[in-house]
């Protein structure tokens, strides 16, 4: 490996523009890390919000965005085991993988699916480490549930649409448009409804309530998808695109038996995200091989274009997930 790579780093906070091609050092793979040639890395919600100001990277983290890639492992650190030079993986990163190469620990890595290609590959790791560990790791969504995901059109959506319907739950979903909703519809959904034309709390109420309520959205939404729940209902809140504050009676969550939860990815230990990684190698990966799930692409932009990336991603106007085309 030569001794520097390109990177896209955040020159300042800011827009898109301020993403910038710079020269780098090649990372060195520590304890129980790996470094990975990226071949492509996945665009996601938190690499805007760092590349704005407001999602400073964990302690010790690459000050690089990029929380997943697909490539191909060239060297290995101290305490490694299973995985060698030469190994196809996608992985989950604390960051760094707007690079030519990038360093994260081996039990955050996942082999690439048979007949899989790294571009798609590099669309698993984000998404499918958070769904699985909200919807079914927190949320316990069991068969025959109604299950209610906001944004089905997004990377997070369209997993949560695939994984929920096969594993037998009743999926609902909403998005912003009839495109949107049809594509939702594609993967699964029971019933897709256009935000801007329906009330998704009527809609879940007539059906019985949701059982399980997956929201990115926030703000007003919280009183609403409070309203929408089944009795012992549970709410997993995983972002705040309207923000994070709202007034709420907590008298209905406490008569209902509701269960309001919810997490982040990024800030969890090592261990845990170990741990979501073996539950995908059993439980996930075999639907990915056998072509029952799979990743829905949106677009494909040269590293050095990654602020047109974050400006397509931030428009909205996307389905399904976003790379960037490293090697």
């Amino acid at each position: 490996m030569a001794a520097l790579m390109r990177a896209m780093e955040i020159s300042e906070p800011g827009g898109p523009e301020v993403l910038k091609l710079a020269d780098r050092p090649v990372p060195v793979a520590g304890q129980g890390q790996v470094v990975i040639k990226v071949a492509y890395a996945g665009v996601n919600r938190p690499d805007a919000l760092q590349r704005a100001g407001a999602y400073a990277p964990p302690k010790g983290a690459s000050d690089l965005p990029g929380l997943e890639a697909a490539g191909e492992v060239v060297s290995t650190g101290p305490g490694v085991s299973g995985l060698a030079e030469g190994d196809l993986v996608c992985a989950l990163l604390p960051g760094g993988g707007y690079a030519e190469y990038v360093a994260t620990p081996a039990a955050h890595c996942l082999p690439v699916p048979k007949g899989m290609s790294l571009k798609a590959a590099a669309c698993l790791p984000e998404t499918f480490f958070t769904v699985w560990s909200n919807v079914f790791m927190r949320g316990g969504l069991g068969a025959g549930e109604r299950f209610l995901v906001h944004g089905g059109s997004s990377g997070i959506g369209t997993t949560a649409i695939q994984l929920a319907k096969a594993f037998g739950a009743r999926v609902f979903t909403t998005a912003g448009s009839e495109e949107k909703c049809r594509a939702c519809l594609d993967l699964g959904a029971e019933r897709a409804l256009n935000y801007r034309e329906e009330d998704f709390v009527e809609v879940l109420r007539s059906e019985g309530g949701a059982n399980l309520i997956l929201d990115m959205v926030g703000g007003s939404y919280i009183p609403r998808n409070i309203k929408a729940l089944a009795d012992d209902g549970r709410l997993v809140q995983i972002a705040f695109l309207s923000g994070p504050k709202v007034e709420l009676n907590f008298a209905q969550i406490m008569t209902r038996r509701l269960t309001v939860t919810g997490s982040t990815l990024r800030p969890q230990s090592d261990l845990a995200k170990a741990r979501i990684a073996q539950e995908l190698r059993e439980a996930v990966w075999p639907l990915l091989e056998a072509g029952q799930v799979a990743p829905v692409m949106d677009s494909e932009f040269p590293l050095e274009a990654a602020g047109a990336a974050h400006a397509r991603m931030e428009s909205s106007g996307h389905i399904g997930k976003i790379v960037l085309k490293v090697a």
